[in-house]
């Protein structure tokens, strides 16, 4: 249910909305309560973090439109009610490693050095520095990535849908 969820959601953002305040969301995943009642929608949102409440926030007042599209999918007795979160797991997981790696730059740096020692310590400062930022361009890549291959599959269901319902 919740699968079926996430796509609907996905679906709609990417292809039915057009609120300009709704751009560059890549729906996550979504969970449903026990009872079918609700059901919590996670999006992540690329941009500032004005850009992502503004986005946010028109997700929040579309929820009525995604829920129909919901419902005449799922055919059942119950439309669960779609609350939009902000998935902020990739933002977390930059976080961490970028304190990490300063923790680790900082424990190099508590050692007695010598003149060679400082001179290994500014290399290898550097190399984190080249290595953050390759990191941070690969993981931005990977988002992008994932949301292309998301949209990809996203047409491809769509396309499937529709060749079932001219065949029907």
């Amino acid at each position: 249910m919740s699968e079926v969820i996430r796509e609907v959601a996905a679906e709609t953002i990417l292809f039915e909305m057009q609120d300009p305040r709704i751009k560059n969301v890549t729906v996550t995943r979504a969970e449903v309560a026990a009872d079918l009642q609700h059901a919590k929608v996670y999006v992540s949102i690329m941009g500032t973090p004005k850009e992502q409440d503004l986005c946010l926030h028109g997700l929040r007042h579309s929820a009525g439109f995604i829920q129909s599209r919901l419902a005449s999918r799922l055919k059942t007795r119950f439309t669960p009610t779609l609350k939009f979160v902000l998935d902020e797991g990739v933002k977390k997981s930059l976080e961490i490693t970028r304190i990490l790696k300063e923790a680790q730059a900082e424990s190099a740096k508590a050692a007695p050095e010598t003149a060679a020692d400082t001179v290994k310590d500014k290399i290898v400062e550097d190399e984190i520095v080249e290595d953050e930022i390759v990191e941070d361009e690969i993981v931005e890549d990977k988002i992008v990535e994932d949301k292309i291959v998301e949209d990809k599959i996203v047409e491809d269901k769509i396309v499937e849908d529709r060749v079932e319902d001219e065949h029907a």
